[in-house]
């Protein structure tokens, strides 16, 4: 009986990993509190090398989204004074695609054996199992990143300093539409082996 359950939950597992796309389009409601719990812990349990946690997470959500469409236009300001109402107003508005968004940050320290690019690499792997959490459980879910992510205005904003690395908005909400399936892809174009012939 127990291998029977084994078998069945590794092949939901494995239909979760193949089948999951994002979904751009969000809507309200966002995702309630016993499935952030899951997407929560599902991010802790990422390859950690040396087990240094090397991430910390932002929840944005009411009001924040508004703040942070602020914090854009800020960012924006900064480096062309002269925007436009019009391009104003939709700096506003993006961080409302969503009902949340969580911001991921690589909190790097100095580490004689976990350089720097393993623990942006491995808050990376958190993201990415957030991302396959939500999927599974009907979640509509997006990773943005663009220039914002490495404007000095934003990582300011948002406490981000040192050797620490913004690696991705996570938009979450729930799909305004049936995202379409993912694109068949052969893996023997990615996977070769070695030595070649």
């Amino acid at each position: 009986m127990t291998n029977e359950l084994t078998v069945e939950w590794l092949m939901d597992a494995l239909d979760v990993l193949h089948q999951r796309v994002s979904t751009p389009k969000l809507t309200e409601p966002a995702p309630n509190d016993a499935q952030r719990d899951a997407l929560y812990r599902a991010a802790l349990r990422a390859a950690d090398h040396g087990l240094m946690q090397p991430w910390r997470f932002l929840v944005i959500q009411g009001e924040g989204l508004d703040r942070m469409g602020e914090l854009l236009v800020k960012a924006a300001l900064a480096d062309k004074p002269d925007l436009s109402e019009k391009e104003q107003h939709s700096l506003r508005a993006k961080p409302r695609r969503a009902p949340l968004i969580i911001v991921a940050i690589a909190a790097c320290r100095e580490h004689p054996k976990v350089p720097v690019i393993e623990q942006v690499v491995s808050t990376g792997a958190a993201v990415q199992n957030m991302l396959n959490a939500a999927f599974a459980q009907g979640i509509g879910a997006f990773w943005r990143t663009g220039g914002p992510a490495y404007h000095p205005v934003v990582r300011e904003g948002l406490g981000i300093t040192g050797q620490e690395e913004l690696v991705g908005f996570l938009y979450l909400g729930t799909p305004a539409k049936t995202p379409h399936p993912p694109k068949s892809v052969n893996p023997e174009t990615f996977f070769q082996p070695w030595p070649g012939k």
